[in-house]
């Protein structure tokens, strides 16, 4: 399912068109320039985006995991795989923030 885009990133597209394109092409050729199956990269790119702690990336690379066929668990799973690289109060931020695009409903507990 395609997304809209936000609406600040098309205000920048509007503003600066050539860059744009550029990025959205640098996008899509290290997308290609691998092996590695597109939900892989979604999820990949969600562990960035937490490492980075930016609540609008892990935003954006929710959609794209759900898009790319990523469960819920999957996505929680991949943002909880940081815990001993960023910390508790990151993480627990992370959380927040996926939850704030995943489907409502509670988070499976493991036994």
């Amino acid at each position: 399912m395609a997304r809209r885009l936000p609406s600040r990133f098309n205000q920048f597209a509007t503003a600066y068109p050539d860059v744009a394109a550029a990025y959205e092409a640098l996008g899509n050729s290290v997308h290609e320039a691998g092996p590695v199956d597109t939900k892989t990269r979604a999820l990949v790119k969600l562990g960035v985006s937490v490492g980075v702690w930016l609540e609008g990336a892990v935003h954006s690379a929710v959609r794209k995991a759900l898009d790319a066929g990523a469960t819920a668990e999957e996505i929680r799973h991949t943002i909880i795989l940081a815990l001993p690289t960023i910390g508790f109060p990151s993480t627990m931020a992370a959380l927040t923030w996926a939850d704030d695009v995943l489907p409502k409903g509670r988070a499976k507990k493991r036994r």
